[in-house]
């Protein structure tokens, strides 16, 4: 009798436990008419087949070209998005329909839709597209700020170009930040995705949308359990900016930060560590008339709490330029109040810092440079200049360009530093190639990086 009992209790509980779980179906029904499946188009003769490397470890779901793909074929790529307005506004990613000359929406229904493309932003990579309909589906948009860690979510795209596919998960965590990208704080989860949910809606069980489904972390191109996406609430405001005036602007502060670890915290008399420390302050920036100082610890910023200093950018990009901002930073062993007035982010330039801390600027053209150390101008034998710190665009690798060159002119401007080099980028029009004088060694050589 005792075996059968607890055989019951175990049919029981597990019948209990199996009544707890969330159901899905209902959750699919009412949100998928609003997900869509886009095709992008690329003529051959624009074609740069070689953009993206498969072997990357932040592996993109869309544009993974074929090496034996013949050199006169056009481009085809798929991906998701999810209609907000019943007027047809959409949102996808910006890799979905990067360089794209024809782009088709297909909806679950069947009906296939022409779209153009509203705007794109680069650093959130978000792109609004408008197809010719009316009374279409919609789906609810969300807050990023309600998610909680371990909320079962959903997902849905076409993975591997099968559309409308559903997947769930729970999210993992929230504010992460992938690579050098400052102004997407990204939703973690274990939500199955792959190549073609880029684009696709994360939607919570109140059937809203939470997340743009973007990204992977993988070491074989494939799902292994991690994947990001980006928060509705930024995607929103870019979507927003970019229907209204076609661009997006944010917000600098204009310093450079680290996080605070239990030493450095234990030094400044703080609690425990949390905020961001100023390593750098730019002069004549908005942050240097504010008057913050190096050293100081940024602890909150327009009623934001700043845990880490990777939680700044993000909240410090959302507020628009001369726009007054209060900040609160711990000086001396007590918090003081400062007043700043922020700058413009120049769209085509990305501050930053690099590994050793020193400022960056990572131009929109596939590489970065960093001011020159003291090491480096003992090494080059030169006192101006920037250097190359990274380079991340194969074309860039192509014309020669290498990791630690010296940049001494940009066309017929000589660089002294950063701010010459921001200044001569900032100039260069759309399609100008990029013409760099550079220190190599012992010898001096000019290269040619067509946009």
């Amino acid at each position: 009798m005792k075996k059968i009992w607890l055989f019951l209790s175990m049919i029981t509980l597990a019948t209990a436990s199996l009544a707890n779980l969330p159901d899905f179906t209902e959750l699919a029904k009412q949100t998928g008419p609003a997900v869509v499946n886009i095709t992008a188009r690329d003529n051959a003769d624009d074609n740069d087949l070689t953009r993206a490397n498969p072997n990357d470890e932040l592996f993109r779901f869309f544009g993974i070209p074929n090496p034996g793909q013949p050199q006169n074929r056009d481009r085809v790529s798929g991906g998701s998005g999810f209609i907000i307005s019943s007027d047809g506004v959409i949102l996808t990613n910006r890799h979905v329909i990067e360089g794209a000359d024809k782009i088709t929406v297909r909806m679950l229904d069947r009906r296939e839709f022409e779209a153009e493309i509203i705007g794109e932003d680069e650093a959130s990579d978000i792109a609004v597209l408008k197809i010719d309909g009316k009374n279409l589906p919609t789906l609810k948009i969300g807050s990023t700020d309600e998610l909680e860690i371990g909320e079962w979510v959903m997902a849905i795209g076409s993975p591997l170009s099968f559309q409308n596919s559903v997947t769930k998960g729970i999210i993992s965590a929230k504010g992460r930040q992938i690579g050098r990208q400052q102004y997407v704080p990204y939703i973690q989860s274990d939500v199955p995705i792959n190549r073609g949910n880029s684009g696709g809606p994360l939607i919570n069980l109140n059937g809203e949308v939470v997340g743009i489904n973007t990204l992977i972390y993988s070491n074989t191109g494939g799902y292994m359990g991690i994947s990001f996406s980006v928060p509705i609430d930024v995607a929103m405001h870019v979507a927003e900016q970019l229907q209204t005036s076609g661009e997006v602007k944010r917000g600098l502060l204009g310093v450079n930060i680290e996080n605070v670890n239990q030493a450095m915290a234990d030094y400044l008399g703080m609690k425990k560590p949390m905020g961001a420390m100023v390593t750098n302050v730019a002069d004549d920036s908005s942050a240097d008339k504010a008057g913050i100082k190096v050293g100081d610890v940024i602890i909150k910023f327009n009623g934001s709490k700043v845990e880490t200093s990777e939680s700044l950018p993000p909240i410090v990009g959302k507020v628009m330029p001369n726009t007054e901002v209060k900040l609160e930073v711990f000086r001396d062993g007590k918090a003081k109040t400062l007043t700043a007035n922020l700058d413009a982010l120049n769209p085509n330039l990305q501050a930053g810092t690099d590994a050793n801390g020193n400022a960056e600027v990572k131009a929109g053209i596939g590489f970065s440079v960093s001011k020159l150390s003291e090491q480096d101008k003992e090494r080059s034998g030169e006192s101006s200049g920037v250097i190359v710190s990274d380079i991340s665009n194969k074309d860039v690798e192509r014309a020669n360009l290498r990791v630690g060159d010296v940049i001494k002119r940009v066309g017929k401007k000589d660089i002294e530093d950063l701010s010459d080099f921001s200044d001569a980028i900032d100039a260069l029009e759309e399609d100008e190639p990029l013409v760099l004088l550079i220190k190599r060694g012992a010898g001096s050589t000019f290269i040619v990086i067509e946009r």
